[in-house]
């Protein structure tokens, strides 16, 4: 198994780094930006501490007790949070990134959210040179890394059909996979519940992945199943990662489905005997109970979506294909308390839909949720949240400290639509309200899975903790007022309690305003070298 260093061992650096820092304390800082007397965090999951932190240029220059020979600007942080700014391995704004309306991502930097990850669940672009040259070329928001998306990549080379790949397909997978990491991909995932990346077997997988491990990246996947069949899927990943040489990342865990809950536990024990054999096994989670997906791929069998809508139609207006899905939806409705536990987020075709759940629509259409569910499919399919998990699960996860904080939502313009909340209030949520409002996990826990911890797992080695040389990603935010604020019913709300944010060390939130920089940059991959990797058998069980 590979990685440049285990967390422990960055850990001890910092620390080392702190040591150092103390004993050198005589010596003056010239500063750009002084943020005083704050409670800082550093990130690695330790108390937070009474002190300073000095950005110059785009680095961080001084953290905790130093003295500073000139500032050009100094910030009175008392009675506020300092942290490493947080790192969304788990985003979903590959298209809203480059977008000119949406690249600026404000409700992400409202959340102080400084880097995201993009290709998530097998989506998104697979020519990474010119994605992160578009990036670079007018900025963005937020700083982003990118993992090449499996899906994507199966679509160009073999389409979207449901066969297995041919060895000369499989090749080409593997070339523009070695490109892809060559031009500064940090890994690959897989949707593994979405056409076309479910069409892959594990074999395939692995062979692909085996490319991504030799470049030091690492797999991360929105598993085959998150309900029943949850042990499986996960054991097949860590068959991936073992067999690859790659870490191995489990997307947004979670138990869904009522007959599921309780199967997070076995799962986590599996993940534990893993990492214990010597593997790295990792996973990150979003604070809610509901998921967000289309319809299509939450309630429709994956044969019918084979070749895309134009198909998926013509198998609706089959008789005997169509009576075989509605049997396949009926039963996954069934599971889903009759369409009670499901409201649509989008749906073109009937507006006031939105915001409403099958059952509701059902009844007040004097129909039923079946009906209305094939309804939705002919005319251009939807966009969904599902309250599948419960919260008992969900508290229980985000405890584990392998488990780090990640959205699973992507940039937004306030609209008509009724989008996740998960894309305005993770961070927030998690550390405002589970940690220093409910207390079920401490501040500095919930910090740290929200930047050491994704930094470390990505194999980020120059952000998601305060220390000097680091770039300068910062958040500064108010303990108190620190809240999600969007719901389901209203989910455009940004949150509040973010005083400041400084990306490579500019002002992107300044007093709690969002300013017009575009700071952040698309972050290329280091190429991993024999001598800094670790063999499977040395490495540290963080």
């Amino acid at each position: 198994m590979y990685r440049i260093f285990s967390f422990s061992l960055v850990v001890l650096l910092l620390l080392s780094n702190s040591a150092i820092h103390a004993a050198d304390s005589s010596k003056f800082i010239d500063a750009d930006i002084l943020l005083k007397d704050g409670t800082v965090f550093d990130g690695t999951g330790s108390k937070g501490k009474i002190g300073d932190v000095a950005i110059k240029g785009d680095k961080i220059v001084g953290v905790g007790t130093f003295r500073v020979k000139s500032a050009k600007q100094e910030i009175d942080c008392k009675g506020l949070f300092v942290s490493p700014g947080f790192i969304d391995l788990h985003n979903h704004s590959d298209t809203q990134i480059v977008s000119p309306k949406m690249r600026a991502n404000v409700n992400y930097l409202t959340q102080g959210c400084t880097t995201i990850v993009t290709g998530n669940c097998g989506s998104g672009p697979i020519d990474v040179a010119e994605y992160l040259a578009k990036i670079n070329a007018d900025g963005a928001g937020t700083n982003v890394a990118h993992l090449l998306a499996q899906g994507s990549l199966r679509a160009n080379v073999v389409g979207s059909v449901q066969r297995a790949a041919k060895p000369a397909e499989i090749a080409k997978m593997r070339e523009l996979a070695d490109k892809a990491m060559r031009d500064g991909a940090w890994g690959m995932t897989t949707g593994l519940i979405y056409v076309p990346s479910s069409y892959a077997d594990t074999d395939e997988l692995t062979e692909i992945a085996k490319v991504i491990g030799k470049h030091g990246g690492i797999y991360a996947s929105h598993i085959r199943g998150e309900g029943k069949d949850l042990l499986e899927s996960i054991q097949e990943a860590i068959k991936i990662g073992r067999e690859a040489k790659c870490p191995i990342h489990i997307s947004h865990f979670k138990a869904s489905g009522e007959e599921a809950w309780g199967l997070v536990r076995p799962a986590s024990e599996m993940i534990v005997a893993a990492r214990k054999e010597g593997l790295i096994v990792t996973a990150d989670q979003y604070p809610y109970i509901a998921s967000s997906t289309s319809l299509d791929a939450t309630l429709l069998p994956t044969w019918s979506l084979a070749g895309g809508r134009e198909k998926l139609l013509e198998r609706l207006k089959d008789k005997k294909q169509s009576a075989r899905i509605r049997v396949f939806v009926a039963k996954k409705l069934e599971h889903a308390r009759d369409g009670a536990a499901i409201k649509l987020t989008t749906h073109s075709a009937k507006p006031a839909w939105v915001g409403r759940s099958l059952a509701e629509i059902a009844e007040s259409e004097n129909s039923t949720p079946l009906d209305i569910t094939m309804t939705i499919f002919r005319n251009g399919g939807a966009g969904i949240v599902n309250f599948g998990m419960s919260e008992e699960d969900v508290r229980f996860v985000m405890q584990l400290p392998w488990v780090a904080t990640a959205s699973d939502g992507r940039a937004y313009l306030p609209s008509s639509d009724k989008p996740h909340p998960r894309s305005y209030g993770t961070f927030p949520r998690k550390i405002g309200e589970y940690a220093i409002h409910e207390n079920v996990i401490s501040v500095e826990s919930a910090i740290r899975s929200c930047t050491a911890l994704p930094a470390w797992i990505i194999g980020m080695t120059d952000r998601g903790s305060l220390k000097t040389g680091l770039f300068a990603d910062i958040v500064v935010f108010d303990p108190k007022t620190f809240r999600d604020k969007a719901t389901f019913d209203e989910p455009h709300q940004y949150a509040t309690g973010v005083k400041h944010v400084f990306i490579n060390g500019e002002a992107a939130v300044r007093d709690g305003e969002v300013t017009d920089r575009l700071a952040g940059r698309g972050l290329k991959r280091p190429i991993a070298t024999k001598t800094k990797q670790m063999s499977h058998s040395e490495v540290v069980n963080e």
